[in-house]
């Protein structure tokens, strides 16, 4: 255990970013979770761009199954660092983030492939398993990453939680690039597990703040010395990123909670109904274990 911890901590440090630190050895730093008003958060795409130059990052705007705020930030800006991304939430659970190369191939793997899929309440589960969502993006020059393995709290939204509740196949997890190994939204013991997860698969790791509101963005980076969106992606895929960031408090874990629900309640009826579907197999599994206990 002791060896493992070595090893995991050489890559992944906790604690708030010193980014003029970063900035005098050459390291390019990006935030790459990142949510605004064209999903499930209030942050206008002008108010993360100029926060990310302010900070002197990049960013990646994973909006829930959407990819307009990803376009919009990247024409807008096109001189900055912006990686073209989605977070994919899968019918069976877990959150998937998807890092394109080209803003090109992520708008024409949305269109045919996650557009349609979508059901009445647009940022949860689309009709699209992990399996069947890893599948999909295949055909395209990405990079995929597990959004936090163990998240969050009640609800099974991670493949680390999933698998280790034997609602999905440990073989999935390989199927990845790579780990969030700190998510700005988990607790510690959550974002160490990732990351013991990530060294024991031998898989890439990515950290993003998972950013509701404008305060957080920038609180978990991805560091690199790569300054381009190509290299940057190749970094993450040759193991070569390291990771430093500090989770939320208590506090501003209340704050995103708040502005999440207020985004969820025009939804409401179809957010239950997505949740009852997700979790009636689980039920019936768990009733039929019982029933074959007391046998």
């Amino acid at each position: 255990m002791q060896t493992r911890e070595r090893i995991v901590s050489e890559r992944i440090r906790f604690g708030r970013p010193g980014i003029g630190d970063l900035e005098r050895e050459g390291i390019c730093a990006v935030d790459m979770h990142c949510h605004t008003n064209h999903s499930d958060a209030p942050v206008r795409i002008r108010d993360a761009v100029s926060r990310s130059r302010s900070l002197g990052i990049g960013i990646s705007i994973t909006d829930h199954n959407v990819v307009s705020g990803s376009r919009d930030a990247i024409e807008s800006s096109p001189e900055s660092l912006i990686i073209p991304g989605i977070e994919i939430s899968a019918l069976d659970g877990p959150h998937i983030l998807v890092y394109f190369y080209d803003l090109s191939d992520l708008i024409d793997f949305y269109h045919h492939h996650i557009e349609g899929k979508k059901q009445q309440s647009p940022f949860l589960a689309i009709r699209l398993t992990t399996s069947e969502i890893l599948d999909r993006v295949s055909g395209y020059s990405c990079l995929c990453a597990a959004a936090h393995p163990f998240g969050y709290l009640f609800f099974n939204k991670g493949i680390g939680r999933c698998v280790e509740r034997n609602y999905l196949s440990p073989d999935l997890i390989s199927r990845f690039d790579a780990l969030e190994a700190i998510c700005g939204g988990m607790p510690r013991s959550g974002n160490i597990r990732a990351a013991h997860l990530a060294e024991r698969c031998n898989l890439g790791i990515v950290g993003g703040s998972d950013a509701h509101l404008l305060r957080d963005y920038g609180t978990v980076l991805t560091c690199s010395p790569a300054d381009t969106v190509g290299d940057f992606l190749d970094s993450i895929r040759k193991h070569q990123t390291t990771l430093i960031g500090k989770e939320k408090t208590l506090v501003g874990k209340g704050l995103t909670g708040t502005v999440l629900i207020t985004h969820y309640l025009p939804y409401t009826l179809p957010s239950l109904s997505i949740h009852y579907e997700q979790n009636l197999p689980r039920l019936q599994r768990f009733f039929r274990t019982m029933r074959g206990h007391r046998r």
